[in-house]
């Protein structure tokens, strides 16, 4: 049977129809209607399957990733960056209006899901996927399968504390890993030190190529708050490679120095988890979607 995959984005929904062997045989991509609240973003979201399942011309298995988790004690969902869908039984509403059950689970355990099956972690045994973008997540995948756990919150490496004293989180703590190590996180912690606020991201990174010492100080800020957040997750997974996904994996510096400072931080005489680029990129997610059916 085929599956339908859909990536529940802030400002997009994208889905796909994916066969058994991993090709995508359509695609589709809608705004997300997320300023006219919950029932628009279901109806939009129904309407897109309906689209995919007319393009596949036959039933489909349809698998959601969507910000946030299903909360294990009330089945809503909770910590989602789009706020109208938090408390609300989207699972629930989703499989009603659909006539049918679906699989739904964070965005960042699909995109972890996907890398693993038939990306940068294929054939690996334990896959860490990361999300580096606006904000910071992960997902764990144990030989092929996923792992969320009894409270759906593993791999959420974002919102462990890096610096007690550093800035607010959304999430009510301070210095969580998100708030250093997101995009916004970098351009803060840059103006924080005098930077231009008119830098985005992208510009931070070249000025520090460049050789702007103010830009080149962030960067190794970053590069030292990488290696101590992640060298955590290692201590405890031990796993056997680490896929970074998002804008911010796009920094090739993450993989030479900020792997060093990985290495320099994790409780072993060397690093043998290897430290990916992700390989589906922005289609990592649909992908891993579609895949929380097997």
């Amino acid at each position: 049977m085929l599956r339908i995959g859909v990536d529940l984005g802030g400002t997009k929904t994208e889905g796909i129809v994916m066969d058994d062997t991993g090709n995508i045989l359509a695609r589709n991509r809608l705004p997300t209607p997320q300023a006219d609240g919950y029932e628009a973003i279901l109806h939009n979201i129904q309407a897109l399957v309906l689209d995919l399942e007319k393009k596949a011309g036959q039933p489909c298995h349809v698998g959601i990733g969507t910000p946030g988790a299903i909360s294990a004690r009330t089945g809503y969902l909770k910590n989602s960056n789009t706020v109208c869908l938090n408390g609300k039984p989207l699972k629930h509403d989703l499989e009603t209006i659909l006539s049918r059950p679906i699989r739904l689970a964070n965005d960042a355990n699909c995109f972890a899901l996907s890398e693993a099956l038939d990306g940068a972690g294929k054939d690996q045994g334990v896959v860490f996927g990361v999300i580096l973008g606006t904000g910071v997540g992960g997902g764990i995948v144990v030989h092929g399968k996923l792992h969320e756990g009894p409270q759906h919150i593993a791999g959420e490496w974002g919102h462990n504390v890096l610096d007690a004293d550093g800035p607010p989180c959304y999430c009510g703590k301070r210095g969580c890993v998100e708030t250093f190590l997101s995009g916004p996180g970098l351009i803060r912690d840059f103006v924080t030190h005098g930077g231009n606020p008119a830098h985005g991201t992208l510009t931070i990174v070249a000025r520090a190529a460049e050789g702007d010492v103010r830009a080149e100080a962030a960067m190794q800020r970053y590069l030292d708050r990488f290696g101590r957040a992640l060298s955590v997750v290692i201590n405890i997974l031990d796993p056997d490679a680490v896929v970074l996904g998002g804008g911010m994996s796009n920094i090739s510096r993450l993989y030479t120095e900020g792997r060093a400072r990985v290495e320099r931080h994790v409780f072993n005489d060397e690093l043998r988890t290897r430290i990916l680029p992700h390989v589906h990129g922005d289609s990592s997610g649909v992908r891993g979607a579609a895949q929380l059916w097997p």
